[in-house]
């Protein structure tokens, strides 16, 4: 039995899996590249040849066009021979098309998390545990400080402040990708029924959505709609226009934040978040432990995120646990 860190290992291009000749999230361009999930810190362009599910290539071919390289789709649960590794993939539970990625050589079984939570998401397939030898997971909230509250309790939030308000618009700052669309389908199981809108980053990666079967119920574009159209509405927007030029045309507008981060309330009011939503697309402490002891894996790989903090836990309970110093994946708006 050759021990994985003999045919994984760690390069400036990512994780390397040496038999299979290929890469998983590189972050710089490589031969052959197999991707968790589409965004664009584990997804790059100019690759050439890229292995996902048909969600994430869609995304990745509407991000980058004929840069995403030569493509191969693999269905969750399918398994393919890649140099004597057997890759498969299981739903990670973070974005459309999210996936783990499941390495089976030399009589050992690791899994590669990718980014990944385990609360329930109506706009991606579940979080799937399967039993492996190695679990290799992100750590992007990997203190006990974080532990998210229920989506629901978020979402009644945004809607009490709404209503309270009726003569100005609450501006929600959100990830174009996962969240957006994540933060809609919550406020429709909510039952908010009208008509949600978009800044343009949002319009495209919104329909991808809906073709892939995502009711997302009635969207518009903010597009050149005045400021008494926008009273009493919900917007939808990158966070890095929430102070910007592009929000003035709204109605004295709420700015609300949707982001893991909203946890630490310095971070809020730093960035001048007068509602923080604490909804997030990664795995908060207790989901990160609790996946911990469902894997049963002997040893614990931690890619990036709060490192330290996971390892040291992963210790406690006699595993053997070490960071992997990945870097190159962001986590400023999980």
């Amino acid at each position: 039995m050759e021990r994985p860190e003999l045919w994984l290992k760690t390069t400036d291009a990512g994780l390397q899996c040496i038999p299979g000749g290929f890469f998983i999230d590189p972050v710089r361009p490589v031969d052959r590249a197999v991707i968790t999930h589409g965004h664009a810190d584990h997804a790059r362009p100019n690759n050439r040849a890229v292995l996902g599910t048909k969600g994430t290539l869609d995304i990745m071919r509407q991000r980058y066009g004929q840069a995403i390289g030569s493509t191969q789709e693999l269905n969750y649960g399918q398994a393919l021979n890649m140099g004597g590794v057997t890759v498969s993939l299981l739903p990670a539970g973070h974005i459309l098309g999210s996936s783990q990625v499941v390495l089976e050589y030399a009589g050992n079984r690791v899994i590669v998390s990718g980014d990944y939570k385990r609360r329930r998401d109506p706009t991606c397939m579940p979080f799937v545990v399967q039993q492996c030898d190695v679990f290799i997971t992100e750590a992007t909230f990997g203190l006990p400080v974080f532990r998210h509250p229920p989506d629901t309790s978020q979402i009644e939030k945004l809607l009490k402040i709404s209503s309270l308000y009726p003569d100005r618009t609450v501006l929600v700052g959100a990830y174009a990708l996962g969240k957006c669309q994540r933060i809609i389908c919550l406020l429709r199981e909510a039952g908010y029924t009208d008509t949600i809108y978009l800044h343009g980053a949002m319009v495209g990666l919104c329909e991808l959505y809906q073709r892939h079967g995502v009711d997302l119920g009635s969207l518009a574009p903010v597009g050149a709609l005045d400021k008494e159209s926008l009273k009493g509405k919900i917007v939808l927007a990158p966070p890095s226009v929430l102070h910007d030029r592009w929000s003035r045309r709204l109605a004295d507008p709420i700015t609300a934040m949707a982001s893991g981060w909203m946890t630490i309330r310095a971070r809020a009011r730093q960035k001048l978040v007068e509602l923080p939503l604490i909804i997030s697309d990664h795995a908060d402490w207790d989901e990160l432990t609790q996946t911990i002891t469902d894997v049963g894996a002997s040893e614990i790989w931690v890619t990036h995120g709060r490192e330290d903090g996971l390892v040291h836990y992963a210790s406690t309970l006699g595993l053997k646990a070490r960071p992997l110093d990945i870097h190159g994946y962001e986590d400023e708006e999980s």
